[in-house]
């Protein structure tokens, strides 16, 4: 199966075992909830992904043809954050790693800013297909390099996940290719809690090492709503109609960062439900933009807060 055979019938089976995919096919479609039948095709992702919307099929399939096409010109994809002997030691651990979408475009010998995309899933299971994979392979293709987080569904080992990954990134940023300094975490949902709590604690909090905290955090439809007074610089986005997530919650905490000094940015969609990803065809497309240019932001004014 190449990568130019993709398309919105392709069997989710077929993909999630192939053998350029290696051990890791399993991550990118979620199965605690609903494990994909032997019929169900891309075109049937929506049915794996409870809470979302507007779940775009053309985008599902752009990510795994992005995937299987750098596979077969080599390429990593995929990396683990823990080594044998602790994944050996916690079983739990097999489940994590960081899907790698690297910066393209960019100039030879430049490095690209780094982002961290989490997805929801209630930390039940994790989104990545619909709430965080797209938003990496947008930002790599406008020059920034993009991973997309396989945690532990839970909040406490999430947030240990995470500050893994974080602490991974900048010890191993030569052979990434990336900047480390003036990275941004990015979250949908369960997913934007892990994020806001990096942002508000840092990566030392949860165990991993003692760097920065990030340059900007990018929020979408989730209920968080502790505020420690150290946020960095938060995005944040949310439907009206989301059942799951209040906007008014959203909006009382970036009116709290706000308060600090802390630069925002605050987005409601009117009548937009939970778990819109991307937006695409939605009131909320092109939000992504505003999002990566407000981090953009942070990195090119000297006197952003961290």
């Amino acid at each position: 199966m190449g990568s130019e055979s993709i398309g919105a019938d392709t069997l989710i089976a077929d993909v999630a075992a192939s053998p350029l995919l290696e051990d890791y096919g399993q991550f990118l479609f979620p199965t605690i909830m609903r494990s994909p039948g032997e019929d169900d095709t891309l075109a049937d992702v929506a049915d794996l992904l409870p809470w979302y919307s507007h779940v775009d099929t053309s985008t599902t399939v752009d990510i795994i043809r992005d995937l299987l096409a750098r596979r077969e010109s080599g390429q990593t994809v995929f990396h683990s954050i823990y080594t044998d002997a602790e994944k050996t030691a916690y079983p739990a651990l097999a489940d994590t790693g960081l899907f790698v979408f690297p910066a393209q475009g960019m100039p030879e010998g430049s490095r690209a800013r780094a982002a961290i995309c989490c997805a929801g899933g209630g930390f039940a299971y994790v989104a990545s297909i619909h709430d965080s994979m797209p938003h990496a392979l947008w930002l790599s293709r406008h020059g920034y390099t993009a991973f997309a987080l396989q945690y532990r569904p839970d909040a406490r080992s999430g947030c240990e996940d995470l500050a893994r990954a974080v602490s991974f990134i900048h010890a191993r940023a030569d052979e990434l290719g990336v900047d480390p300094e003036y990275y941004s975490l990015w979250g949908g949902s369960a997913g934007a809690r892990l994020a806001a709590y990096l942002g508000s604690y840092g990566p030392a909090r949860f165990g991993g090492d003692d760097l920065p905290g990030p340059a900007a955090v990018v929020l979408q439809y989730t209920g968080h709503s502790d505020v420690s007074g150290a946020e960095p610089p938060t995005y944040a986005c949310v439907g009206t109609a989301d059942g799951i997530a209040s906007w008014r919650t959203m909006r009382a905490r970036m009116d709290a960062i706000s308060a600090t000094g802390t630069p925002t940015e605050f987005h409601a969609y009117d009548g937009l439900p939970h778990g819109f990803g991307l937006g695409v065809g939605t009131i909320a497309q092109g939000w992504i933009e505003d999002a990566a240019g407000f981090w953009q932001a942070q990195i090119d004014n000297p006197g952003r807060t961290r």
